[in-house]
């Protein structure tokens, strides 16, 4: 945690696993869902990886990550097949041993129903990092993993969801993150020198430039983050008076 004037900042990362995420054969859609939630409870997700199942990257990842940010959040590499590793790994990066954990199983037995049924590929998502507690999975039983402020979590979206809410009740942040944006009929190199004005004068506030190309013309996307709700608005209409003077006369903020 850190502070910016008298707001106290959390941070995050995501570590997405998996080489299918890295081939283009799987698209990623766990980072918006994480990256909204955060941001309205208060945490800012400051970094994403996606790297590949290596175990050594994995720990190497996860230990540089959890030195640098209050929480990371993995997912992906917790099922039952052999490339699913990134539990073993993490265990690794703590350097703590993995082992059977009741719990797990026992919710393992509960969603199979049959013992016979928990094979020693099934058994492998019951194993877990000493000292480690579970994140509760009501989609699939193979729960996910919290050490230390390490969150382990499937890759599957429906399932990586459910485990993500269940933790996120338990987090500390920060004032939410606003955003507003003005969005203007003028290339993004019109307004270049105006906006590093406006931020410069309003370093709380965080002041974004995305060009944009529609019916065959530019445009910029200009968005504002902040925690202060009245600071916030008034900088929008600073930014918003701006490019009405360089010919916008309508600019649409949202």
């Amino acid at each position: 945690m850190t502070q910016d004037g008298n707001t106290d900042i959390y941070t995050a990362a995501l570590i997405t696993i998996g080489d299918e995420i890295l081939s283009g054969r799987t698209k990623d859609a766990n980072t918006p869902y994480i990256a909204e939630k955060l941001n309205d409870s208060g945490v800012r997700l400051m970094e994403v990886r996606v790297i590949p199942d290596d175990g050594q990257t994995i720990i190497d990842t996860v230990n540089e990550m959890r030195n640098a940010h209050d929480y990371v959040f993995t997912t992906g590499g917790i099922g039952p097949t052999h490339d699913d590793i990134t539990a073993e790994n993490v265990a690794k990066a703590f350097g703590v041993e993995l082992e059977l954990n009741q719990e797990a199983y026992n919710e393992l037995l509960a969603y199979y129903k049959d013992e016979s049924e928990i094979t020693e590929s099934r058994k492998k998502m019951a194993m877990i990092p000493k000292g480690a507690t579970l994140i509760d999975n009501p989609v699939s039983g193979a729960a996910g993993i919290n050490i230390g402020n390490v969150y382990v979590m499937a890759g599957v979206p429906r399932i990586m969801q459910a485990m993500f809410d269940s933790i996120l009740p338990t987090l500390q942040g920060g004032d939410p993150v606003i955003s507003r944006s003005v969005t203007v009929a003028l290339a993004e190199s019109v307004v270049a020198d105006g906006l590093t004005i406006i931020q410069n004068k309003y370093p709380m506030l965080s002041l974004g430039s995305y060009p944009k190309y529609q019916d065959g013309k530019f445009g910029t996307n200009l968005v504002l983050r902040g925690t202060d709700e009245t600071v916030l608005a008034t900088v929008t209409q600073e930014v918003a008076d701006f490019v009405i003077s360089l010919g916008d006369v309508n600019p649409i903020i949202e």
